[in-house]
């Protein structure tokens, strides 16, 4: 006998449950802030900041909000989807929230805007410093596979431009586009933001690589020969080309600024030279024929010796094209020695070099999945300041994702990290002089969080309570 079993049918109904409000006064959404938090707290963040020498504006001591408030207070609306200084002040509504991570009180919208603005060069580079020595700490206590590639730490230097409305914002200058801009100039370490520089948007698009790489060196001094440098073609004039051959690294830069020497050599190189046709599809998705193979030479902006050239030509698989296009890659290290007479060896060079886009999906999710597209003061020194803060709260979240979640969740963008992880109701109750967070968790994520609060909140022992509420999972 044979039971048919018929398919369901689902549809969008109207809700019959009874909606009752309460004061929330005693609940957030955020509970998941106890992960960053307790992040924080192992790495002694939190510590750090309060020591700095620069980062404390205040003349009395005594009073006010201490820096490591204030920066935590930036740190927890960033890595719960706050995307301005509006936002990071209404935390200041959520009172749970402060009583389950140790906040006194919050700062309003005034007071995060008056403590930015009193930043100054020298407490920027203070936070840049707490920031590299917390990508390091991560570094070294990930698994390797999550933050190399193949084996390799991925260095990727780039420029932004940070575009602003109207005259009054310091420091702006007109870029290539013919708006008012700042410029952004990052490296990053594997998946990490360790370094930035600020800037007028008209500047040379690499003019800080070298003192960027002298401030990140510590990152990577003792990896020399696992380290693969990427850069864009903003970075391939001589001197930076220069720069980069003193590293030791494999590095790759694309090439595309000074090419009418390179066309003209690789237009006169015989058929031999080129490696064999193979189909492929165009930067625009058409179907292509392309070739690969090897050029040196000495480019004379002011280069002190001879570059070898990855190149590739291509033309339409199916006609349309009388002569062919170029493409070009330079590099260094072991990516060309070994194999530079086999011209089907370019290939892996530029296989190689398009792996960058991988990190820039990351800056993608700093300025899209936290909305750094607006800087929220007219003072450039306060707009770095609030940016480097940006910075820091993304590799926290980097942080909880490599080295907190599974394998199949290292995928995840910020903005999910936030929405499907960090985002958990809590609920903290008072009873017998003991006071309770009560975090209501999915039933798949239930083990996750029973391991993560044996780890970082252990249960208290009777006796006197804490100032911090003891945390109870709830399946929700």
């Amino acid at each position: 006998m044979v039971l048919l079993v018929m398919p369901r049918f689902f549809s969008k109904k109207s809700s019959h449950i009874d909606k009752i409000l309460q004061d929330a006064s005693c609940a957030t959404s955020h509970g998941g802030q106890l992960v960053v938090d307790a992040l924080a707290k192992d790495f002694g963040l939190w510590d750090k900041i309060r020591n700095a020498p620069f980062i404390d504006p205040r003349r009395d001591k005594s009073r006010g909000f201490s820096p490591e408030a204030i920066v935590a207070q930036f740190v927890f609306s960033f890595c719960s989807g706050g995307i301005s200084l509006s936002d990071a002040g209404r935390l200041g509504t959520d009172k749970a929230l402060g009583r389950l991570v140790g906040m006194d009180r919050w700062a309003d919208e005034s007071t995060l805007g008056e403590w930015l603005r009193a930043q100054n060069a020298a407490s920027l580079v203070e936070l840049w410093r707490i920031t590299r020595e917390f990508v390091g700490w991560v570094l070294l206590k990930a698994k390797s596979s999550r933050v190399r590639r193949d084996g390799k730490l991925e260095v990727f230097f780039d420029d932004t431009q940070i575009e602003v409305g109207g005259r009054k914002f310091q420091g702006t200058e007109m870029n290539y586009k013919g708006e008012l801009s700042y410029s952004w100039q990052t490296l990053w370490v594997g998946p990490f933001l360790a370094d930035a520089e600020w800037g007028p948007g008209n500047r040379d698009a690499s003019e800080k690589l070298a003192s960027t790489l002298e401030a990140t060196a510590s990152l990577w001094e003792e990896q020399v020969g696992s380290v693969h440098f990427y850069a864009d073609s903003a970075s391939s004039a001589g001197k930076y080309l220069n720069l980069l051959d003193t590293r030791g690294w494999n590095w790759s830069v694309s090439y595309n600024k000074w090419t009418d020497k390179l066309d003209a050599l690789a237009s006169e190189m015989p058929e031999k030279e080129w490696s064999a046709v193979r189909d492929a599809v165009g930067r625009n998705g058409e179907a292509v024929h392309e070739q690969y193979g090897w050029i040196k030479h000495l480019p004379g902006e002011a280069c002190e010796r001879g570059q070898v050239f990855a190149v590739v030509r291509w033309k339409a698989a199916h006609g349309g094209d009388l002569l062919w296009r170029y493409a070009y890659v330079v590099g260094g290290g072991d990516l060309q020695k070994t194999r530079i007479h086999e011209p089907e060896a370019a290939r892996l060079v530029f296989e190689q070099h398009r792996l960058k886009g991988a990190r820039e999906q990351g800056f993608h999710q700093v300025l899209g999945d936290m909305d750094l597209h607006h800087p929220p003061c007219l003072s450039s020194d306060a707009n770095a300041f609030y940016y480097a803060l940006g910075a820091l709260s993304f590799n926290l979240l980097m942080a909880v994702k490599i080295l907190l979640l599974d394998a199949d969740q290292q995928g995840w963008t910020v903005r999910t990290l936030i929405r499907f992880w960090l985002t958990v109701p809590v609920k903290i109750s008072s009873h017998a002089h003991r006071t309770r967070a009560r975090i209501f968790i999915p039933k798949a994520s239930m083990r996750w969080w029973r391991l993560f609060l044996q780890d970082h909140y252990p249960k208290r022992k009777p006796g006197r309570p804490a100032k911090e509420p003891q945390v109870d999972l709830q399946e929700s």
